[in-house]
C-alpha cells in the first residue's frame, strides 16, 4: 500500500516556509543526482522569493518563540529530556547563524554567469546552445566539479533554510494521526485552538485526493476522484493530524 500526505497550511507564514522547504529538497536531489540544466529552477526560485520577501525577521521571532515553549516543557515529567535538550541546541545554534549571516542569496547576485542564466531562464526554450553558450560550456564540466559549485551556491540559504526546517519539523510533531472517515467524501472539522497546518494521509490505491480548505480554526477536505476528476460520494477513511 502506497500512502501519500498531503499538507494544507492555514496561515501565509505556513505557507512560505512550506515553499522555502519544498525549494530546499528539489535544491538537495540535483545535488544528489545531475539533473542538467534543471538544477536551476529551484535555486533561482528561491532567489527571487528571497528578495521578493525578507524572512529574517519572522523566522527569528518562530525561534524565539519555540525555545521559549520548549523552556517551559522541560519541566513537565512526560517529556523526553534529552530529545528536548537537543531541539534547544539546534535552534539556539541556527538563531546564532541567521542573526550574523547575509541577507541569503544576496551575494549570488555577484555572480555573472548566474545572473546571465537568470534573466533568460524563465523564457520558453531559452537555454538553447546559441541564447546560453555560457550554460552549454558549465554543462560540460565534469559532474564532480558542477556538484562542488552547486553546493557552493546552495550554501547561501543555509542560514534560512536549517531554522525554517526545524520549525515545521516542530509543527508537524505537533500532533499524531487519527483515523477519521469521511461521509460522502465530504469531512468537516473545528478545533479551539488556532491551526497552522492540515495533514491528511491517504493510501494511493483509493483513487483520490484531498482538496483542503479553511481558516485556522475550520477547516473541509473534499475528496475528488483521480479518474473523473469531481467530488467523491463514498466513504473515504483517512488519517488526519491537525498542527498548531
Amino acid at each position: 500500500m502506497t500512502e501519500l500526505i498531503y499538507e494544507q497550511p492555514l496561515n501565509e507564514k505556513t505557507r512560505s516556509y512550506l515553499r522555502l522547504e519544498y525549494l530546499a529538497q528539489q535544491l538537495q536531489a540535483n545535488l544528489d543526482h545531475d539533473h542538467q540544466h534543471r538544477c536551476f529552477d529551484p535555486l533561482f526560485s528561491l532567489c527571487e522569493l528571497t528578495e521578493r520577501c525578507d524572512y529574517r525577521g519572522e523566522v527569528l521571532k518562530d525561534i524565539d518563540r519555540q525555545l521559549f515553549a520548549l523552556s517551559k516543557w522541560q519541566s513537565l515529567p512526560t517529556i523526553d529530556d534529552q530529545q528536548l535538550s537537543l531541539y534547544i541546541a539546534k535552534l539556539s545554534a541556527a538563531r546564532d547563524i541567521l542573526i550574523a549571516a547575509q541577507r541569503p542569496g544576496h551575494e549570488l547576485k555577484q555572480n555573472r554567469f548566474l545572473t546571465a542564466l537568470r534573466q533568460r531562464f524563465n523564457m520558453p526554450g531559452a537555454s538553447c546552445n546559441f541564447d546560453l553558450p555560457q550554460l552549454h560550456y558549465w554543462l560540460s564540466k565534469p559532474w564532480s566539479v558542477r556538484q562542488e559549485e552547486y553546493q557552493d551556491w546552495m550554501s547561501h540559504f543555509a542560514s534560512l533554510l536549517s531554522p525554517v526546517n526545524l520549525l515545521l519539523e516542530l509543527t508537524r510533531q505537533t500532533t499524531s494521526y487519527q483515523i477519521k472517515h469521511a461521509n460522502g467524501g465530504f469531512y468537516q472539522g473545528t478545533s479551539e485552538q488556532p491551526l497552522s497546518l492540515i495533514r491528511v494521509k491517504l493510501a494511493a490505491e483509493q483513487g483520490c485526493y484531498p482538496t483542503i480548505s479553511g481558516h485556522r480554526n475550520r477547516y473541509a477536505i473534499h475528496f475528488v476522484r483521480f479518474d473523473e476528476q469531481k467530488h467523491s460520494d463514498q466513504a473515504i477513511e483517512f488519517e488526519l493530524a491537525t498542527c498548531n
